[in-house]
């Protein structure tokens, strides 16, 4: 099944019929936002598009059609097949993942005990991102993290603003480690899937390629995964997407201290802005990374910038 025809299954039918009728390439669509209340808005080759009653793009909102709260409950129930029940546990992280590796996102009335958040009732924010994997977009970076000397990789983060390819470089760099390539052989890799995004599994299955080699923890927090997958699946690539917090740090010089390589991502639009946050800063001057690789959308989403080596020698540059 393609995009627009898993698209169209979960969407209310008032939205069914005019994204029906919407002319785009639905492989570029990245996200849907359905807010009660609201303009109807997409994001579409990374701009944002307001839609009409007669499924034209536009940039002015008060030509948009009106997402009702009707809309947003009968989305939710082909997104759930009528039953948020089964969906609690995720439901509960603000995302439910379905058939196709497509994230819904969701906000609305929290319901919260103990601290502990345990369910969300009145939903009225629904954001619909669309899972798309690009096979082949790791082939320029990967020759600069290969370590022909050992048969392996350099530690290698990421840095790239939001919605400019991270994950999706990050997918493929997975899927091909792990399947082998003309730079090395297959190796085994952990994934610590937290929200879903990297393997997208719908009902434990991956709905991405992420090669023959590879297992994947799927909504698991990022630093008790890593752990977990140390001591239980012995890989020797661990590979998780926006790392940030104190306990990653920890987690990280764990997974390097025993030895396995590490693949991570993280929200920035250079090595200068990372220094400058408490817990990534420590990250560059521990010199934990040997490969860093930025990101940017100046020729469209993902465009290779750069990437330095651990002490800040440039390795590759292309401002195009």
């Amino acid at each position: 099944m393609n995009t627009k025809d898993e698209l169209l299954k979960i969407l209310s039918l008032k939205l069914r019929t005019i994204f029906g009728k919407l002319k785009i390439d639905f492989e570029k669509l990245q996200e849907i936002r359905l807010r009660m209340n609201a303009p109807l808005l997409i994001i579409y080759e990374n701009v944002e598009y307001f839609i009409t009653e007669e499924a034209k793009l536009v940039k002015n909102p008060t030509l948009a059609v009106i997402v009702t709260k009707n809309e947003i409950r009968e989305t939710m129930e082909y997104i759930s097949n009528y039953s948020l029940y089964a969906f609690e546990d995720e439901i509960k992280q603000g995302f439910i993942t379905i058939n196709g590796g497509h994230r819904i996102g969701i906000a609305g009335k929290t319901i919260i005990e103990d601290d502990v958040i345990k369910g969300m009732k009145h939903i009225s924010f629904i954001n619909i991102r669309l899972a798309h994997q690009v096979k082949g977009c790791a082939d320029p970076v990967l020759p600069y993290l290969i370590n022909e000397k050992t048969d392996g990789i350099y530690h290698t983060l990421i840095i790239s603003p939001p919605r400019c390819g991270k994950t999706t470089l990050l997918r493929d760099i997975i899927r091909q480690l792990s399947d082998g390539n003309t730079y090395l052989s297959g190796k085994s890799i952990g994934v610590v899937d937290e929200r879903s995004e990297i393997g997208a599994c719908y009902m434990g299955t991956p709905q991405n390629e992420l090669g023959i080699r590879t297992d994947i923890l799927d909504c698991c927090p990022k630093a008790k995964g890593m752990m977990m997958l140390i001591r239980s699946m012995s890989p020797q690539i661990i590979a998780v997407d926006e790392i940030g917090s104190k306990e990653d740090l920890e987690a990280i010089d764990y997974v390097i201290g025993c030895g396995c390589k590490l693949i991570a991502t993280v929200h920035g639009s250079s090595i200068e802005d990372i220094k400058s946050k408490p817990v990534l800063s420590e990250l560059v001057q521990k010199k934990l990374f040997e490969r860093y690789v930025l990101l940017s959308n100046v020729n469209g989403i993902g465009h290779l910038d750069e990437i330095y080596d651990t002490v800040g020698r440039k390795l590759y540059a292309d401002h195009a």
